[in-house]
């Protein structure tokens, strides 16, 4: 902590500094932040730092925790907005900012730049969110609750429907999804630690570097049909796993099942393996599978990356949908029934389709040669609906 007869804005004030100065306390479990369903406990060390209670991981700040603990639940999430997502005794943190101030620099400017924490920006209301059957927390000092208020009227926060409706955007697009922009391959360089894990990288063909593809891959119908299904029911990334025969004569690889992880994105175990493979920019209803390889390096440069390659893919058609599929699609409607990302298949994707339409159209191309399954699927849709 600086010199107390200083002027601190709210950018230098620390934990260390409430800590020290008594608006808090070292304890176990006090730290918490929610967040899209998810809730995280943290203790607050004597020194100021941040032990997260499920995995033993430091951070010095509350910025550099949240900012981890929603990339694990959403990778596309740029800022953690710490001090006014992590909660200590129910509380905002922000809120200890701002009794410091008024008991230690009460002539203290307010301005508006000195509201937040550096690097940090509002939060969406809805993105944060309060545990069901927990207390309240403390009500705000009548300052403290004038001033929120007077800043509410200058930036009111709207929510991501709102915005939606406010700013119109194209058909299939996700107003809460922040683009991400891929590299190319050639800009990676050796292995770094520094380098964010969910960098997306370009494929490259196998013609763009003169080589043949060195096996060939044929995939089911039914499998496509049910990563498709698992794919639409939710705004957030989806996992799971390909099973099927490797032929070492024909060198074919042929992908015959299908296994869709229900887990969800912030469980420790699945979260750091969940990459972001679906493609924004895809305007029409049935969506776009591309399957990729990623090359290991040359034997002379091991510390390169792998190198992701496009890879050529047969389609096979089932002749009837097997009851494993139907079991797995309506086990995935019952694991997303209420999550805050599933979609709402009543609404609109595009000026005269509902996102139920478009789920229709893009399994179509993937159904079977048998319809006699129609009437289950319909049995399915239904459960979509009323889920939504």
């Amino acid at each position: 902590g600086g010199c107390r007869g200083a002027v601190l804005t709210r950018r230098g004030i620390t934990l260390r500094v409430l800590l020290r100065d008594g608006l808090l306390e070292p304890a176990r479990g006090v730290l918490s932040i929610y967040y899209l369903g998810k809730k995280f406990v943290g203790d607050l060390g004597a020194d100021g730092t941040i032990t997260w209670q499920e995995t033993g991981q430091v951070f010095n700040s509350p910025s550099a925790w949240a900012t981890h603990c929603k990339r694990l639940v959403n990778p596309a999430k740029k800022s953690g907005c710490g001090w006014a997502s992590v909660r200590y005794k129910g509380q905002r943190l922000d809120q200890y900012k701002a009794a410091w101030l008024r008991t230690h620099q009460p002539n203290a400017p307010a301005n508006e730049e000195s509201l937040a924490s550096e690097g940090e920006e509002d939060e969406l209301p809805e993105e944060e969110e309060e545990e069901a059957g927990e207390g309240r927390a403390p009500a705000l000092e009548p300052a403290a609750a004038k001033r929120a208020e007077e800043r509410s009227k200058k930036q009111p926060c709207r929510s991501v429907a709102e915005q939606a409706a406010a700013e119109p955007s194209p058909p299939g697009k996700r107003p809460e999804s922040k683009a991400r922009v891929p590299v190319r391959y050639c800009a990676l360089g050796t292995r770094d630690s520094a380098r964010n894990p969910q960098t997306l990288v370009e494929v490259t063909s196998f013609a763009a570097i003169n080589k043949f593809q060195p096996f060939n891959v044929a995939i089911s119908s039914n499998v496509l049909l049910l990563l498709d299904f698992h794919s639409h029911l939710t705004r957030s990334e989806v996992v799971g796993y390909l099973g099927g025969r490797w032929d070492t004569n024909t060198q074919l690889l042929t992908v015959l099942r299908a296994f869709p992880c229900r887990s969800r994105l912030g469980d420790a175990e699945a979260a750091g393996a969940v990459e972001e493979p679906y493609y924004h920019g895809n305007p029409s209803a049935e969506s776009k599978i591309a399957p990729f390889w990623v090359m290991p390096p040359p034997e002379q440069r091991p510390n390169d990356y792998g190198i992701p390659m496009e890879v050529e893919v047969a389609y096979i058609q089932d002749g009837f949908l097997t009851n494993d599929v139907l079991q797995e699609m309506t086990l995935l409607v019952e694991f997303y029934k209420g999550a805050p990302d599933l979609v709402k298949f009543q609404e609109l994707w595009s000026q005269d389709q509902t996102y139920l339409d478009k789920l229709k159209g893009s399994l179509a191309s993937r159904t079977p040669k048998d319809q006699s399954f129609t009437h289950i699927l319909e049995q399915i849709y239904s459960l979509l609906k009323h889920s939504s």
